[in-house]
């Protein structure tokens, strides 16, 4: 007779799972002998629980499936917390296993105890304490159709004990299937002569116009409507995309920006932008998306259209009026190509540093046609945002909406998991990488051919940026970075370092050639801002503070440095 533990890798298997990240304990023994004698589902030692929670968030977030991880009880399942918020605030479906002390120490503050199911509510869809062996498939079941349809997180607390008992229960199958999602006439109706009635359409789009690619440039055609996307969009949206104007956002581009709060007609699509200054003042809204909850969250909405994207713009298009003016389009799509044309000419060599935006265009230029890109959070995802091209193969993801450090080459575990001969390239800050530093070893450990770069700027960079745009002196920013390539050695993986310009193409390309995991080093411009699409005048007077109270701190050569690094943005 099978166990519990047995049935929940049987059940697994049968609705697709394919791996398990984690790390052993004694509270999971039942759960992972069950996987020693099932091979049809790989066990991934990692070497933080943090790490088995992002690989998973990074193998759902690329494939669109339910992934797996699992932390034993106590501290070992409250280290997945911050990739579980990854996975929940990413809306990708992951399961986690947190296994609990034995069912009759609950409540007696026993070595470990914790009480999950309280601990992983705010971060979950779904969370369960599984108190007897004869709850266990309807809770599991239960779970996985939880994750899977509301796109999130879901997880079954299991003691040891419970895990270990005889149960009688045939393996279920758990999968989803994309719905069609269609608003209701009345809203369509009021949207289409919203529309037609509007001179100067612009689309803001989102992640959620995923596979509705076609769609979207026939709407924006008929519209005559520059498209503007948000960060998780960029990968969906801009390629192939004569009406693309850039991003918008903190990150994004000024001929976003301009597209936005130029309209007088804002037509929202999957998306859940949440920077609420940088939507139109005096527009009239429609949005559209498939969770009716999300309309309204971030501006005021005029129409909410309840439904998929291709499924809405599929009902629209037939009311829109065709032959509209292109001005507005003209006129956005001119200050695109500017723009486009400004970034470009900072991503260029230098004899004195290497900019970042040079080394993101290189690997952008030499990475696979369908490579997937990892940024970390921090300066480089505003490389990724500004300088990869997206061509409907390559992928982009990341902690968008979480916003957490060392996601980058935790996430690239799950990946290439994943699909295994697949380049994933992921794009760690100097930070980002030291704090899950360990998880350099679970590539070697599970032959995972991951492409780290490092952008070595021996600083938390985005940090004195935002210090700096608040008028503070940076302070507690600073890093004392090793040789991350020698590093990288040691534990088994190709090192690079790099730290001149003239150097850096035919590393670049040796290292994105090398057959297994490596790591490119590069000594990247401390001082490169990231200008943002337009700056406030509370920005403005802040830098100018940071100015004044750097040289009364003695740091004026701070300064001097910043305005060396950046002469080329400000003239």
């Amino acid at each position: 007779m099978p166990t519990v533990a047995g049935n929940i890798v049987d059940t697994l298997v049968a609705s697709g799972v394919k791996r398990v990240y984690g790390i052993p304990g004694d509270s999971l023994n039942g759960f992972t002998d069950a996987l020693r004698v099932n091979p049809q589902l790989d066990w991934v030692h990692v070497r933080h629980e943090e790490a088995a929670s992002f690989a998973a968030s990074g193998e759902a977030a690329l494939t669109g499936e339910l992934a797996v991880c699992a932390g034993s009880c106590g501290p070992g399942n409250l280290h997945l917390i911050n990739g579980l918020y990854d996975a929940q605030r990413s809306r990708v479906p992951v399961l986690a296993i947190a296994a609990q002390i034995p069912s009759d120490e609950i409540g007696s503050n026993y070595f470990q105890e914790t009480h999950p199911t309280e601990l992983f509510r705010e971060c979950s869809v779904y969370v369960e304490h599984v108190a007897t062996a004869e709850q266990m498939p309807r809770l599991l079941r239960i779970a996985m159709r939880e994750a899977v349809e509301k796109r999130g997180v879901a997880v079954l607390v299991i003691p040891g004990d419970v895990g270990l008992t005889d149960i009688s229960a045939a393996a279920e199958v758990v999968r989803s299937y994309a719905p069609r999602v269609i608003p209701a006439e009345s809203q369509l109706d009021a949207a289409a002569k919203a529309l037609n009635k509007g001179k100067k359409v612009t689309i803001l789009a989102g992640a959620g116009t995923q596979g509705s690619h076609d769609e979207l440039i026939a709407i924006a055609s008929k519209l005559q409507a520059p498209i503007v996307h948000s960060l998780r969009g960029k990968e969906f949206i801009e390629y192939d995309n004569p009406y693309d104007v850039g991003m918008t956002g903190l990150l994004g581009f000024s001929s976003g920006y301009h597209a936005l709060k130029g309209c007088d007609t804002l037509l929202m699509l999957g998306t859940d932008l949440p920077y609420q200054q940088f939507y139109p003042e005096d527009a009239t809204v429609i949005q559209a998306d498939v969770r009716g909850s999300q309309i309204g969250r971030r501006t005021r909405v005029d129409i909410g259209l309840v439904g998929t994207v291709a499924d809405t713009v599929g009902e629209l298009l037939p009311l829109i009026k065709p032959n509209r003016s292109s001005t507005h389009l003209k006129s956005m799509t001119k200050h695109y190509e500017k723009t486009r044309k400004d970034l470009d000419e900072l991503a260029t060599p230098s004899k004195r540093t290497i900019h970042p935006q040079y080394l993101t265009r290189l690997i952008d230029e030499m990475a696979d046609d369908d490579a997937v890109f990892i940024p970390d959070v921090g300066s480089p995802v505003v490389w990724a945002a500004r300088y990869l091209t997206m061509n409907g193969k390559r992928r982009l993801i990341g902690s968008f909406s979480h916003g957490s450090m060392a996601n980058a080459l935790s996430q690239s575990v799950g990946v290439q998991s994943a699909y295994p001969d697949r380049q994933t390239i992921a794009m760690a800050g100097d930070g980002g990488l030291a704090m899950l530093l360990g998880e350099l070893i679970t590539l070697t450990q599970n032959k995972l051919p991951v492409k780290a770069v490092v952008y070595n700027n021996s600083s938390l960079n985005f940090v004195e940026l935002e210090m700096k745009a608040a008028g503070f002196v940076t302070f507690g920013t600073e890093l004392s970075n090793p040789d991350f390539s020698t590093i990288a050695e040691a534990v088994g993986i190709k090192g690079f370092r790099v730290e001149k310009s003239k150097d850096l193409p035919k590393v670049v390309r040796e290292f994105l050639a090398y057959d297994g995991a490596a790591v490119l080093d590069v000594v990247t411009e401390r001082q490169e801002l990231s200008m943002p699409p337009t700056i406030t005048a509370e920005q403005a007077k802040g830098f100018a503070l940071y100015a004044v109270r750097t040289v009364l701190s003695g740091k004026g050569d701070e300064l001097i440095d910043l305005a060396q690094a950046n002469i080329r943005q400000l003239f």
